[in-house]
C-alpha cells in the first residue's frame, strides 16, 4: 500500500521571494505617503519667481522671506560668515541681495529652505550629494531654458531643483530597512529605475508624481518628476521635461560608474561624485561623442549644430555654477550636518552621503 503523500513545502524561487519583498516595500512606501510627507515651504514658488525676475523687487523679496523668521536669521548669519567675505555687515535681506547678487541669494535662500524640508524626512548629512546634484540641475535647467527659448524659466529652475524629490521616501524606507538589519539595495540603485523597481516595487519617478499630486503641483511638474528619464513620454509639457532631463543627464555623465566593494558594501559614492564634479579631474564629452545623443532625446527638433552649441554652453556654464552651489552647500552643511564642513570633507576625499549624483 502506498504511503500517503505528505505536504511538502516547496521553497520559493528567488524571483518569487524578491517579488514579495518588493511588494512589501511598495506597500510601506504607500503607507509613508498616505500618512503625509512634510510639505515644501509655501513661499518657495513666490520667492523663486521674484528672484528670477529681470528686475528684482527687493521689498517684495524681503516681505516673502520675513514670513519665516528662522530662515531670515539663518540667511543673514550665513551672509555674514567668512565664507562670503563681505566687507560690510549684512543687516537685511535687501542688503544681502545687493551685496551677494540676486543669483547667489536665490541659491542660498532655496538651499536653506529645501534643506530644512529634507531634514524633516531624512538626515541631511546623508543627502548632501543629492542636494548638490539638485541645485546644479536647477541652475543648468534655467540656462538651457534660455538657450532653447522655453518661456517659463523659473519653472525650469524649480523643475531641476525638485526633479528627484521622489527619492526622499525611498531613502526613508532604506533607513527603516537598515535599522532592522534587512537587505539593502545594490550600491548603484540611485537613478537606476530597473533596480528601484526590483527592490521597491516602484521607482522615484512614480513616487515623485504621487507627491506632486498630493502637493497640488501643476501638471507640467508632474511630467518632470515622472518623466525626467524619458521626456518623450511626458503628457503635459514634454519641453519642460526635456529641459530638466538634459541638465540631469549632462550631470550624470560626469559621474564615473561606481566600483563594487568587497562584501557588497556601498562605495564612497559622494567622494567619487565630487571628484568627477571637479573641473581638474575630468574632461567633458565633445559634440561629436555622446553628448548630442542625450540632447537628441530631449530636443529632437533642434538641429545637430544647435545641439552642439547647447552642449558647449553646458560645459561652460557648469564651471560657473559649480562654485556657486558648493559655496551654498558649504554654508549650510555645518549646521545641518552636525558640524561637518562640506568642502573640507570633499577635499579630504571623505563622504557625507551615499547618494550618487
Amino acid at each position: 500500500m502506498n504511503e500517503p503523500v505528505r505536504n511538502v513545502k516547496v521553497p520559493e524561487r528567488p524571483s518569487d521571494l524578491f517579488g514579495e519583498l518588493a511588494e512589501r516595500r511598495k506597500k510601506r512606501l504607500m503607507d509613508l505617503l498616505s500618512k503625509g510627507l512634510p510639505t515644501l515651504p509655501a513661499y518657495l514658488l513666490d520667492l523663486n519667481a521674484l528672484l528670477s525676475s529681470p528686475t528684482v523687487d527687493l521689498k517684495k523679496v524681503g516681505k516673502v522671506i520675513r514670513t519665516d523668521p528662522s530662515l531670515t536669521a539663518q540667511v543673514l548669519r550665513l551672509c555674514n560668515s567668512a565664507l562670503f567675505g563681505l566687507r560690510r555687515r549684512v543687516l537685511s535681506i535687501e542688503q544681502a541681495a545687493v551685496l551677494l547678487g540676486t543669483e547667489r541669494l536665490r541659491t542660498l535662500m532655496l538651499t536653506c529652505s529645501v534643506m530644512q524640508f529634507a531634514g524633516k524626512t531624512v538626515p541631511v548629512k546623508q543627502l548632501l550629494g543629492f542636494w548638490q546634484h539638485s541645485f546644479l540641475s536647477a541652475l543648468l535647467s534655467e540656462r538651457i531654458a534660455r538657450v532653447v527659448e522655453y518661456p517659463e524659466k523659473e519653472q525650469a529652475y524649480l523643475g531641476g531643483l525638485l526633479h528627484d524629490i521622489g527619492q526622499l521616501p525611498l531613502w526613508m524606507l532604506i533607513m527603516e530597512e537598515s535599522a532592522k538589519d534587512r537587505p539593502l539595495p545594490p550600491a548603484n540603485w540611485v537613478d537606476n529605475l530597473k533596480l528601484e523597481r526590483e527592490y521597491f516595487g516602484t521607482d522615484h519617478g512614480k513616487i515623485g508624481r504621487w507627491m506632486a499630486v498630493a502637493w497640488n503641483f501643476m501638471p507640467s511638474f508632474m511630467d518632470v518628476f515622472e518623466h525626467h528619464h524619458d521626456p518623450e513620454n511626458a503628457q503635459h509639457d514634454p519641453y519642460l521635461a526635456g529641459v530638466v532631463s538634459a541638465a540631469d543627464q549632462f550631470l550624470q555623465k560626469l559621474v564615473p560608474p561606481e566600483e563594487e566593494t568587497q562584501g557588497g558594501e556601498a562605495t564612497d559614492a559622494n567622494a567619487a561624485s565630487n571628484a568627477a564634479l571637479s573641473a581638474n579631474t575630468h574632461e567633458l564629452e565633445g559634440p561629436e561623442q555622446e553628448g548630442p545623443g542625450f540632447l537628441l532625446q530631449c530636443f529632437p527638433r533642434l538641429t545637430e549644430e544647435e545641439r552642439g552649441g547647447l552642449l558647449e554652453m553646458l560645459q561652460t556654464e557648469y564651471l560657473h555654477v559649480l562654485p556657486l552651489v558648493e559655496l551654498s552647500m558649504a554654508a549650510i552643511a555645518p549646521e545641518q550636518a552636525g558640524g561637518t564642513n562640506f568642502l573640507e570633507e570633499r577635499n579630504r576625499g571623505q563622504t557625507t552621503s551615499t547618494y550618487r549624483g
